[in-house]
């Protein structure tokens, strides 16, 4: 006899579930990982004709989750009521479980996961004789809120009989139901489903005696032993919802029933008639109806010695697009409406005797991050009449940047996104055609991320690139966010004699800094001012890699960039109008401070004063001096060993 195969399920995955998943992640979730209860529903099997062809084509096994599959209310097939169901899905329950971050989706464990919860439909089987848990199922996801790109892998246990299970011969084979049930005993079962308050993903059919001459009844899998009392194992008829329209291959969930019986009712399950119903769309059957129903026999050979009791293996895991056992990526990017917006150009309307603001227009500013803090930062230079603005940055424009970030637009994020820099630079163009905006895509290596020997070169021209564009402007903002992606500029500008300004956010606080001069040009008599990493005993590492949610930097108070952009503009410019320049404490415009340190919840500011170090990581003579005798060379080997970085500032 032939092997029984089982169509396995294919999820169907709505929009709306991201959409649901996304809101739950930010508000309830946040940075928990622990499964959550989830359901999902399938339909019988349904197939077509094709109109060319005239040839009957068979759609796929769908498995359903949408926005509902997240509410508490939602209920299962099991679920009793009064009144009847007017619905054609059965409702499976599951379990969902969100990790954080993508390497931790990854290294998973998800042989030993996968095998919990296939315990859990076990146990159930074992202890309690349920059929509610013979469809759980599982699903495991990250998802990128940044990039509107979900990871997902859904699994579906279901446990392997060892022998095989056999679909019988001729007669015995899968058969439409008319052969075997008249019309009026299918009409019988039909409406005594549609009775129920949920339809029932499985139950049992006990013809009446006499065959075909009264109505059959149908009852709980549960009550086997009860229902089936005095009825020949030859009579008795074993069903199930088959969301498989393959006339050969059964559905997923028969696997589960089987195992189900075979393990609480061994000696009279040896052979079973299975009925594969596939009519839940019938409500008022007539002579013409055609059922689609199907019916077997299947057989199961029986094995000397085998454990009885014994949790069998398990099998589910859904294969992705590929064929292959991986997961599946949603990007619902495209998905998203792009609005288009217009700006009207602006000029700057700055009068005042006592400054000079050519001096201001003048100055030319390269600002390191097209992000959040880069946008209100080059807005606010415009605003002041800076007219050579070049940014730089290396990612593209994502849907969740144009809410934050002024100068990018929807239209900027389909086809995978604009680089950022390029963008943005168009858009300050766009809105004061009298800018010289340009922007640049480039990467700028860090301490702590050793540099592969094949991408030398390029990370070589990278520097080349950054070197000559620092030595072409007068400031320098970093504006990135990580804290190592700021060390090459702030050596590169120590080195260079330019002016550099940090800002940098927390959730509800921002810091606000400029960098003191070169110690070696420290003017006689005054005390050095110390540069973003003074107060660092420690060379930066990386500090980027399994990042949650909350340690990147979109997680903050939204009006809070915009401030701290603001606080760092306002400070150049209070820089540029005193004569002495960076060694300035004060100008016609007021204070300036050496760093500005914001709580958002207080509303309060401090201004504070770091003194430079002699041993510091970005700016002391040691660190200077050996860049400067070996460039590149040099910080090649800051980006492969970070116990270097230490040598050379005296901290090793």
């Amino acid at each position: 006899m032939p092997t029984l195969q089982f169509a396995p399920f294919s999820s169907v995955v709505s929009p709306a579930f991201w959409h649901k998943l996304t809101d739950l992640k930010i508000d309830v979730l946040k940075l928990s990982d622990e499964a959550v209860p989830i359901t999902g529903t399938y339909t019988a099997g349904k197939s077509i004709v094709d109109r060319e062809t005239g040839q009957e084509v068979h759609l796929g096994t769908g498995f359903s989750v949408g926005g509902e599959s997240f509410e508490a209310s939602s209920t299962t097939s099991t679920t009793p009521g009064a009144s009847g169901h007017s619905g054609n899905a059965v409702t499976a329950t599951g379990s969902f479980k969100n990790f954080n971050t993508i390497e931790e989706f990854k290294a998973l464990d998800k042989t030993k996961y996968f095998d919990e919860e296939a315990q859990k439909i076990w146990d159930s089987i074992i202890a309690t004789k349920s059929t509610a848990e013979l469809n759980r199922f599982f699903v495991i996801t990250f998802a990128d809120l940044k990039k509107y790109k979900y990871y997902y892998w859904f699994s579906f246990p279901a446990f392997v009989s060892k022998p095989a299970w056999e679909i019988g011969e001729g007669s015995e084979s899968w058969k439409s139901v008319v052969d075997v049930l008249s019309r009026d005993e299918l009409a019988s079962i039909n409406a005594q489903l549609r009775a129920e308050p949920t339809l029932p993903a499985f139950f049992l059919v006990k013809r009446a005696r006499g065959g075909s001459q009264g109505a059959p009844v149908i009852g709980k899998v549960e009550d086997y032993e009860t229902f089936f009392t005095d009825v020949p194992t030859s009579e008795r008829i074993v069903s199930f919802i088959d969301p498989s329209p393959d006339p050969q291959n059964p559905g997923w969930p028969l696997r589960n029933l089987l195992a189900y019986l075979r393990a609480l009712y061994p000696e009279s399950t040896t052979s079973m008639s299975v009925l594969r119903w596939r009519d839940t769309e019938v409500t008022t059957p007539t002579p013409n109806t055609v059922w689609k129903s199907q019916i077997g026999t299947v057989y199961l050979k029986e094995v000397e010695g085998a454990a009885a009791g014994k949790r069998p293996s398990a099998v589910g895991w859904e294969r992705n697009p590929n064929g292959k056992l991986g997961a599946r990526l949603a990007d619902l990017a495209p998905m998203m409406d792009p609005t288009r917006t217009r700006c009207s150009g602006c000029r700057s309307q700055l009068e005042a005797d006592e400054l000079d603001l050519e001096k201001v227009s003048g100055t030319k500013c390269l600002l390191l991050g097209a992000g959040t803090l880069g946008c209100y930062v080059a807005r606010a230079l415009m605003g002041w009449g800076v007219r050579t603005i070049t940014l730089l940055d290396s990612s593209r424009v994502s849907f969740s940047n144009p809410v934050r970030q002024p100068l990018f637009e929807f239209e900027d994020c389909v086809d995978g996104g604009k680089p950022k820099a390029e963008c943005a630079s168009e858009r300050l163009r766009k809105i004061f055609p009298g800018v010289n905006a340009t922007g640049h895509t480039l990467s700028i290596p860090m301490p702590g991320h050793p540099v592969p020997a094949g991408s030398v070169e390029q990370v070589r021209k990278d520097v080349e690139k950054l070197e000559a564009l620092i030595d072409e402007h007068d400031v320098i903002f970093q504006l990135m966010d990580s804290r190592e992606s700021r060390w090459v500029p702030t050596v590169l500008g120590a080195a260079k004699g330019k002016i550099v300004i940090n800002a940098a956010l927390g959730f509800d606080t921002f810091l606000v800094m400029r960098h003191g001069v070169r110690a070696r040009d420290q003017k006689e008599g005054q005390e050095r001012l110390g540069c973003y990493y003074c107060n660092d005993i420690v060379a930066p590492g990386d500090s980027l890699t399994d990042r949650t949610l909350d340690q990147m930097c979109t997680v903050t108070r939204p009006g809070l960039a915009p401030i701290a952009s603001a606080t760092a503009v306002e400070l150049l410019t209070s820089l540029l109008q005193h004569p002495e320049g960076p060694e300035t404490g004060g100008s016609v415009l007021g204070a300036v401070p050496h760093q500005i340190r914001g709580f958002l919840a207080q509303f309060r500011n401090l201004q504070l004063i770091g003194r430079g170090w002699d041993r510091c990581t970005g700016c002391s003579e040691g660190v200077l001096e050996a860049y400067e005798k070996d460039g590149f060379d040099m910080l090649l080997k800051v980006f492969n060993d970070q116990k270097y970085l230490e040598e050379i500032a005296g901290l090793g």
